[in-house]
Parts: C-alpha cells; structure tokens; sequence
C-alpha cells in the first residue's frame, strides 16, 4: 500500500505541514515530536513525493554540482561536503561531470535547465561565464570557483593559493635548494594558470627562477612525460614543484623509473592534499586546499543568493596551507648522474 503525507501526518498526531517540516529539516521542531513522526514514516516505509512537491511549491527540491571528471581524486570530498549541505538543509544534489569536453559541457548546462535545479555550483575550469548564460537567463543561481567577480545570480568561491605557495617556496629554500622545475597543469585550464603564475613570481623573488617550466594533464598518467624533460636539461633541478598531487605522484613514479631517488636526489611538492597523498611513498609534502569546505561553502553561497531579495552575489575567499611530509629534504650537494 502506498501511504501519503496525510497518513503518516493521522498517525503521528501532527499536522501534514510538521510532517513536511520533519522531512525537510526546514523548521525547528520538537526531539520528541520529531522522534515520533520518523518512527512512523519507517513503519509505513513513507517516501516523500517530490514531483507532488514540485508542483505545490513551484520548485525542485535539487541543487547541481558540476565537475570536470568524476575519477579525479580532487572531487570526492567536494562532493561530499556539498552532498552533506544540500542535505541537511532537506535538498538532494545532482552531480554531472563534464569530462574537460566541450560537446558535454552544452549537455550539461540543457540538462541543469530541465531538471528546474535551484542553484549549481560549478566547480571546474572547463566551463566559463558564457557557457552558462542558459542558466542565468533561467533565473538559475550559480557559484564558481576562481572565476570571476559577483554579479546578480553569480557568486565566487576564491581559491588563495598564494599562502600555500609562499610557505612551500620558503620551506625548500631553507633547505637549500636553488634550482627548481615547475610541472603546472593544463595549459589554458584558468585554475592551473593561476598557480603557475604564483609558482613562478614567488620562486622568482626568492632568487629561485625556475626552469623548465612544462605543462601536465590531471589524469594518473599526469608528470611522467614532464620528468623526462626535466631530466635531460642542462641543470637538473634539487626540486619540482607540481601543479597538482596527481602530477606530483606521477613525476615520483616516473623519477622512480629513471633511479632518481626522492627527495635524496629531487624534492617533490603537491598541491591539494588529496587523500593519497599520504600513501605516497615517500608521503607527499602538498599545499591543502580545503576541498570539503569548498563544497559546504558553494552549497551555502547558492542559498544566500535564493534568499536575497536581488539575488545578489558574494565573494568568498578559502586560505591555503603547507603540509609538510616526507618528499621533501635538503638539496643534495653533488651532480645528479641519472643511471638509467
């Protein structure tokens, strides 16, 4: 049998209206009464009907969250602390990957319109303002990261990569390292430019120019190919520094494989923090990004936009921070002699 609103509503003593304030955690009710209407909504295996909802309302109880690839280990505690925002708040997210492709990113964007989400946070590069005009002019509120500056129905999440940045650059150096490469991300990819030119201005100004400077994708493969390269400049540098973990751990493997010793030979840093980071081996010296944050905050910038009576949007500013591990040690003192 299938039980509405109203029934559990009958059985828990309440009204239908405390029932959907339960569900949706919207309202501050009771314990005791809250106790008593889930006792009854898992006896009677109650769901709420959310196209019902959808048409007494006017709106859709979903949020999106778009990311570039689903298999980047970046993501996952993004999703989370954005899942877990929507869903205290009585909202469920709709997760759509763009896979760095222009044809899907349109995709997408159609797909966001029709399911009538209230907000998306976009959480990659590979889409810009324009791309996502549709869903302004739908009157759709959306949150970037490192994009651009807020507008009505826009907010930015900024990413400060530079305090990270100066305290890894400050770390090496009083190691003693005074020769560096820098592995950056994707050419053209904003949030990897963003990093590179902090990279290279900072190295600069402590008397570190780095060289060479070559670029990685995100994907596992990510720094093998750099590596080469650095190996066979007329300097070998002490350290790398890598655009992202994925490129870090990847330029690790691929030292590996040229008997390059890390970090007795060359030191290795990251950038994110990602969970495997401490399974490395060595365990990966990186800049944290709070990713968890990152997801709790766009979830929450998108509400603030809903609630504004102008629809306004906000700048927000998440900090940066070294974790030092054990990829990182003193600049060696004598030629490298690569052996393989």
């Amino acid at each position: 049998m299938v039980y509405t609103m109203r029934d559990v509503a009958r059985r828990a003593g309440v009204s239908p209206a405390t029932v959907s304030r339960v569900l949706n955690n919207t309202h501050y009710i009771s314990d005791e009464t809250k106790a008593r209407v889930l006792k009854i909504v898992d006896e009677l295996n109650y769901y709420k009907n959310v196209h019902a909802r959808r048409l007494a309302t006017g709106k859709s109880d979903l949020f999106g969250l778009v990311i570039s690839d689903i298999a980047n280990p970046f993501f996952p505690e993004v999703i989370r602390g954005f899942q877990l925002a929507a869903w205290d708040r009585g909202f469920d997210a709709l997760l759509l990957n763009t896979e760095y492709s222009h044809q899907r990113t349109i995709a997408v964007v159609r797909k966001l319109v029709e399911s009538d989400v209230r907000g998306v946070a976009i959480m990659t590069s590979s889409i810009d303002s324009t791309a996502t005009r549709e869903l302004t002019n739908a009157g759709i509120g959306i949150v970037f990261s490192n994009l651009c500056s807020a507008e009505k129905l826009i907010s930015n999440i900024k990413v400060d990569y530079s305090k990270g940045i100066a305290q890894a650059i400050e770390h090496v150096a009083l190691l003693g390292h005074r020769r560096c490469a820098v592995i950056a991300g994707p050419e053209g990819n904003r949030t990897a430019t963003t990093i590179t030119q902090a990279l290279v201005t900072g190295l600069t100004r402590r008397g570190m120019k780095p060289s060479p400077v070559t670029n990685s994708n995100y994907r596992v493969d990510a720094g093998a190919s750099a590596v080469r390269d650095i190996l066979v400049a007329p300097e070998i540098p002490t350290v790398i520094f890598c655009g992202s973990d994925l490129i870090a751990m990847g330029a690790m493997s691929a030292l590996e494989e040229a008997g390059v010793r890390v970090p007795d030979d060359i030191s290795v840093v990251g950038i994110d923090n990602i969970s495997f980071a401490t399974l490395a081996r060595p365990p990966l010296t990186t800049i944290n990004v709070p990713r968890e944050e990152l997801g709790v905050t766009a979830f929450h910038a998108l509400e603030k936009i809903l609630q504004l009576k102008r629809h306004g949007g906000t700048e927000y500013t998440l900090e940066t921070e070294l974790v030092v591990r054990k990829s990182t040690a003193a600049a060696r003192r004598t030629k490298l002699r690569i052996t393989k």
